[in-house]
């Protein structure tokens, strides 16, 4: 049977008339023999894409992790703050007292077994019938690092009383019979109010646990000793000299104290 002369013509706008569809529209297939063919005005259903794999991925960089124990093993500088709470005993006739204040602590770490650290203590001294007044201390303190918690310290330094009025009686001789300073052989009768400085070491064993990165918390025991120089003014001077008429006694105290401190790194 001979074509007839429309169909090419007819099949030409068909083919126009699809590819003037929009792209989002899904556009029936057609095929150049016309409308009466095999699957003419059905969807089309898309092949799914395959995926596309590089052949070389970027390189994915990490840092190496350390735990927090390892980092507080490292040389570098420490801080802490600390509450103490211990009794001082006077030997051979000093007054008692209980201990109660604020300490401050810091220093290097030189390496993972030592580190060379310093304390001030500023405490308040209180007791019946005793010591009344401040007690204060600082102390050089090398450390040694005998386990991830446990360290050991032995320090020596300063240490002092401030005292205020007490209820003391007043040894002889008195201030005012004094016509140059006196320094009493013992003090088996205490002066009333003592005000010196001397010499004060401690032995410390302390328990710190890691609690992060940059903070460790813990317990310290501790045992003091300090030797003071206590001064009693008269408030006169020696005519000769115009220096101040003093009664000197040396105070020497043992005792212990325990500390609860948080530390940073």
């Amino acid at each position: 049977m001979a074509l007839s002369p429309c169909r090419p013509y007819y099949t030409a706008a068909l083919l126009a008339f699809a590819l003037a569809q929009p792209r989002d529209v899904t556009a029936a297939a057609f095929t150049p023999l016309g409308m009466d063919s095999p699957g003419v005005g059905r969807p089309v259903t898309p092949l799914p894409m395959a995926p596309v794999f590089d052949e070389d991925p970027p390189p994915r960089l990490s840092l190496a992790t350390e735990s927090d124990r390892e980092l507080w093993k490292k040389p570098g500088f420490r801080f802490g703050l600390g509450l103490v709470y211990g009794r001082l005993y006077g030997i051979g006739g000093p007054p008692n007292a209980n201990l109660i204040g604020p300490t401050i602590r810091g220093g290097v770490r030189l390496d993972k077994e030592w580190s060379l650290l310093g304390s001030l203590q500023y405490l308040y001294a209180t007791a019946g019938g005793g010591l009344q007044g401040l007690r204060f201390a600082g102390t050089l303190e090398p450390t040694w690092h005998a386990t991830e918690h446990l360290s050991l310290a032995v320090g020596i330094g300063f240490g002092g009383i401030v005292e205020a009025n007490s209820t003391r009686t007043n040894p002889d001789p008195q201030s005012s019979t004094l016509t140059s300073s006196y320094t009493f052989p013992d003090a088996k009768t205490p002066i009333p109010n003592c005000s010196g400085v001397g010499v004060a070491g401690l032995v410390r064993a302390q328990w710190l646990v890691v609690m992060g990165p940059r903070s460790s918390t813990g317990l310290a025991l501790q045992l003091d000793g300090q030797w003071t120089g206590c001064v009693d003014d008269s408030g006169r001077v020696e005519p000769d000299t115009a220096t101040s008429i003093v009664r000197r006694q040396w105070w020497p105290h043992l005792g212990g104290s325990l500390t609860w401190e948080i530390q940073w790194r």
